[in-house]
């Protein structure tokens, strides 16, 4: 019998990061781009858009056309003055992530020290058999394929048995190309045929999930 493993991506999915996470991880790059281009703030937050629609993540645009240190990068613009003030999450979280059957994998294309404070903060941790960050799979962020099959080798899965659960309709364009399930969280009225289940919060997967 199959076992299913759930892979889950971090920011707006396990917790709402446009509160006050993504603002301050925004500002933080354009300001490191200001410094290390030497460019204005108008021209950098263009860069850090550009980079963010064409690749999928300003850093990997970064490292492309400016050979930015990747690890340098990463530990500038993820500086928090009060990280456990900042996250807004649903604290019965835990409890439905308990009630999934199968392996629990996080996948983010933040860094591994950011995902683990999070999850430490959550209480979500001890859900998850094990993270995975942008630089465990060589800086190759989603939706980029060699990301995902990066994964895919280290943990040895076959994608048919993977949900992957994510906010990003890009991310889930990915892994249903390599024949993964897919849900999307969102609130929105958009439909994908890339999406096998559309729910509005985490805490509906148990309900709405098993199944798959």
């Amino acid at each position: 019998m199959k076992r299913n493993v759930w892979i889950f991506d971090l920011d707006n999915t396990l917790h709402n990061a446009s509160a006050h996470i993504f603002p301050h991880i925004n500002r933080s790059m354009r300001e490191y781009i200001e410094r290390h281009l030497g460019v204005g703030a108008h021209e950098a937050t263009r860069i850090r858009q550009d980079y963010w629609v064409r690749y999928g993540a300003t850093l990997l645009g970064l490292i492309r056309h400016h050979r930015t240190d990747p690890d340098h990068f990463l530990h500038e613009t993820h500086q928090f003055p009060d990280l456990k003030r900042m996250l807004v999450f649903d604290k019965p979280l835990a409890h439905a992530l308990r009630r999934l059957p199968g392996r629990k994998i996080v996948f983010s294309n933040g860094p591994r020290r950011y995902a683990e404070a999070v999850l430490d903060i959550t209480g979500l941790r001890q859900c998850f058999d094990t993270v995975y960050a942008v630089e465990n799979v060589r800086y190759q962020p989603k939706p980029m394929r060699a990301g995902f099959l990066a994964l895919l080798r280290a943990e040895r899965l076959d994608p048919r048995n993977c949900i992957m659960v994510e906010d990003s309709l890009p991310n889930l364009v990915t892994a249903k190309k390599l024949r993964m399930k897919t849900v999307w969280v969102s609130t929105g009225l958009r439909q994908s045929p890339f999406v096998d289940v559309k729910i509005a919060s985490v805490l509906d997967l148990p309900g709405r999930c098993t199944h798959l």
